[in-house]
């Protein structure tokens, strides 16, 4: 059968989804059911417990298919990038009504009422979608209970002008891998919130992300670097904000880095590795 990538198609020991029938061998395919996210940001692991490696996070309001459920676990899909794992079955909840808006503020918080000394019920992220009904004042009322800083908010088809702007947002937020949100976030997910909030859809990791984000750069033969260039290691991607400066969420400094990009080249050389590739982004998504 052929071979396809267990982060973006959903199949494992005895279940595939439907829609792979054909493509793997499976016991049993299931069809899956469309659930939303209501935690802040729910942890995807590689298994069922909570010990296991963090791949990514998937934010507040974004949807997915559970394929199948077992001891407070989902074996899951995203919809928005594809990714394939197991989430806490707590953070999910029916599918609402459309997002009218996301967060576009790093983090905000929502309230009971539409008032900052009220105990907070939640914290969401940036990029977090949400279906906004009344206002009160300079809150928001949001559909499933709470208000929120309208201010922190967009239409969700509003695209932020520099992906690059946002991504330098981030400076100083620690490094956690798997993460996707300021409390803690990874090389490939700085990029793909950041190019996100720009409109552009990019794959979770950065092995996809060298694969298929934008056009790519021939910089072992000299191309000119600008700002808005992927740059790739094996197992690493950041951002170059000019020709010269490099942004990028590390493991070295453990936090999210600005630095010159003769530095970070030579560092990450000095540890064994090259330069694998960049990518240049369309202007436009």
């Amino acid at each position: 059968m052929t071979k396809l990538d267990p982060r973006r198609h959903a199949f494992r020991d005895g279940l595939a989804a439907s829609a792979l029938r054909g493509s793997v061998k499976a016991e049993r395919y299931a069809e899956g059911e469309r659930r939303q996210v209501i935690a802040s940001a729910l942890p995807l692991r590689r298994a069922p417990r909570a010990a296991a490696s963090l791949d990514t996070e998937a934010l507040f309001g974004e949807t997915l298919v559970v394929f199948d459920e077992d001891d407070g676990w989902s074996w899951v899909q995203l919809d928005h990038d594809g990714y394939v794992g197991y989430v806490p079955s707590a953070g999910l909840g029916p599918v609402g009504a459309a997002a009218t808006h996301r967060i576009a503020a790093l983090r905000t918080y929502v309230f009971p009422e539409p008032d900052a000394k009220a105990p907070p019920l939640q914290m969401l992220s940036l990029n977090a979608r949400v279906n906004i009904g009344e206002t009160a004042g300079p809150y928001a009322m949001i559909d499933t209970g709470g208000f929120v800083y309208a201010a922190h908010l967009v239409p969700v088809r509003a695209l932020a002008p520099d992906f690059v702007a946002v991504a330098e947002g981030f400076l100083g937020a620690p490094y956690l891998w798997g993460g996707r949100t300021s409390v803690g976030l990874d090389c490939s997910g700085l990029v793909q919130l950041a190019a996100a909030a720009a409109g552009h859809a990019l794959p979770r990791d950065a092995d996809m992300q060298e694969a298929e984000a934008g056009e790519p750069l021939d910089v072992l033969e000299g191309a000119e670097l600008k700002r808005g260039d992927l740059i790739f290691w094996e197992g690493h991607v950041g951002i170059m904000t000019s020709a010269s400066r490099f942004l990028h969420a590390n493991a070295y400094h453990m936090a999210v880095e600005l630095e010159p990009f003769a530095d970070a080249r030579a560092r990450i050389k000095n540890a064994g590795f090259e330069i694998t590739g960049a990518r240049r982004l369309c202007s436009k998504p």
